[in-house]
């Protein structure tokens, strides 16, 4: 009869394992990929390392965008879409 409990508690503590971590990270990821498979030429962009920048190219087959940081519109630098984690549509 103990070893049923055990059992049982075992299998609650996976289902709330999953419910609080796994199914919300997953949500994210899946967020995060929707949010970067919408870039366009002219977004606003803040990168994983905070700098602010537009997207002014994107080279689709590498995964990589080319961003225009700074005022002076001499800084532009190629990086890979994952380094994006917010996006600002452009106003057309």
């Amino acid at each position: 009869m103990g070893g049923a409990y055990y059992i049982v508690m075992l299998v609650v503590f996976i289902a709330i394992f999953y419910f609080m971590i796994l199914r919300p990270q997953k949500k994210e990821q899946q967020k995060q990929e929707a949010l970067l498979s919408s870039l366009e030429i002219g977004d606003s962009v803040v990168t994983t390392a905070g700098f602010y920048g537009v997207i002014i190219d994107i080279v689709d087959e590498q995964g990589v965008v080319i961003v225009e940081f700074g005022s002076n519109k001499n800084c532009r630098i190629p990086m890979k879409k994952s380094a994006i984690i917010e996006v600002e549509k452009a106003e057309k």
